[in-house]
């Protein structure tokens, strides 16, 4: 057999290639950054690290060794150096394709791993594939910061499966709201008005602080915080308190909250304290023209008006008293109906007078 005819034969016992053919290779060779295959054709191929997997820290040493079998996708049969280069990670690329498509209209939850956050959202890697959750589907609330996310396990479910635009879109804001919305129903389902239950503060406001039940938020009002009064609700609470309260009342899916409850009600036996003729002491806690409020205890404020804070005539609180400024005084009334006590000075300075003359009296006796 002349040598052109042996070339002949071995040449018509290889196979044809073409671009984007599946092929059945074994690994001839393993270098840091390719793979040698054996395809069954006049030149080798080459699978280039790149194009082995999207993770760049792959070791393709211990991923495959030589007399291994790869199913591979030819990219370009010659590259311009006799070689043919092939890709592992394009294939399985075109199988997740499949597969989140399969996702896609079964509406399935996936969980993928955040590899990159990026301006306008967060690239989550699952499988070979690359699925994208545009910032405005990461959560149910805006998030400015999504560095967070980074590194971390998030479920999402496919609104978009284009391959040929590269558009694998995911979803994560409709899983939440839908989890929300149950655990919310499961809530209201076990809670009923008057009940003591666990929540976290979530968030603190002028006007009162936000209870995080575990699927509702409560809210407790400032005047419900307190039997006395509070300015400030952030000086009683931080973010992240636990803290047990009532449940006042439930309208709909809105919960009220109360830490005034019965058993810590001041003017619970406030009759037997503070009867009329009792005399008291307390501080000033506001004034207007017509009078001062003094503060006997925590809850309990009382009347001391303009006309009783002296003997002598007072144009205006503010120009006797001052905030703060201990007050001892004599309840001249009472109403436990209306939650009124009055308080006089004048009467006890009067009374003190009275008694320092009938010394006096009998002295001279």
């Amino acid at each position: 057999m002349s040598e052109a005819s042996f070339a002949e034969l071995l040449e018509d016992s290889l196979v044809t290639i073409h671009n984007g053919e599946i092929v059945e290779g074994t690994v001839i060779g393993v270098k840091d950054n390719e793979i040698i295959l054996n395809i069954g054709y006049k030149a080798d191929g080459i699978l280039t690290k790149n194009e082995y997997s999207n993770n760049t820290d792959v070791d393709l040493t211990s991923e495959v060794k030589p007399g291994d079998t790869m199913t591979v996708k030819v990219l370009k049969v010659n590259d311009g150096e006799g070689q043919v280069l092939l890709t592992y990670k394009r294939l399985q690329q075109d199988k997740m394709n499949e597969r989140f498509q399969e996702a896609f209209e079964n509406q399935e939850v996936l969980t993928g791993k955040v590899s990159m956050v990026l301006k306008g959202g967060l690239s989550v890697s699952y499988g070979e594939g690359r699925v994208f959750i545009p910032a405005s589907l990461v959560s149910d609330m805006y998030e400015r910061d999504l560095s967070k996310y980074q590194d971390q396990e998030v479920e999402f479910v496919l609104t978009e499966v284009n391959p040929r635009k590269r558009r694998i879109i995911g979803d994560r804001k409709q899983l939440i709201v839908a989890k929300k919305k149950k655990m919310q129903e499961e809530l209201l389902s076990r809670i009923k008005v008057g009940m003591m239950v666990e929540g976290t503060v979530k968030n603190l406001t002028d006007f009162g602080a936000f209870i995080d039940l575990g699927g509702a938020d409560g809210l407790l009002h400032i005047s419900e915080m307190s039997w006395g009064r509070v300015a400030d609700p952030k000086k009683l609470f931080k973010v992240g308190d636990k803290v047990n309260v009532m449940i006042k009342d439930i309208q709909d899916t809105k919960i009220a909250l109360t830490l005034k409850l019965e058993e810590n009600n001041p003017w619970k036996n406030a009759a037997e304290k503070y009867q009329i003729g009792t005399v008291v002491t307390g501080k000033v806690a506001r004034m207007t023209d017509f009078g001062a409020f003094i503060e006997l205890e925590e809850g309990i404020d009382a009347l001391l008006h303009v006309s009783q804070i002296a003997i002598e005539h007072v144009e205006k609180p503010s120009d006797v008293l001052k905030v703060g400024q201990e007050i001892t005084a004599k309840i001249v009334d009472f109403n436990e109906e209306t939650k009124k006590i009055s308080l006089s000075v004048k009467a006890l300075e009067i009374e003190k007078r009275n008694e320092a003359a009938d010394v006096e009296d009998s002295e001279e006796e």
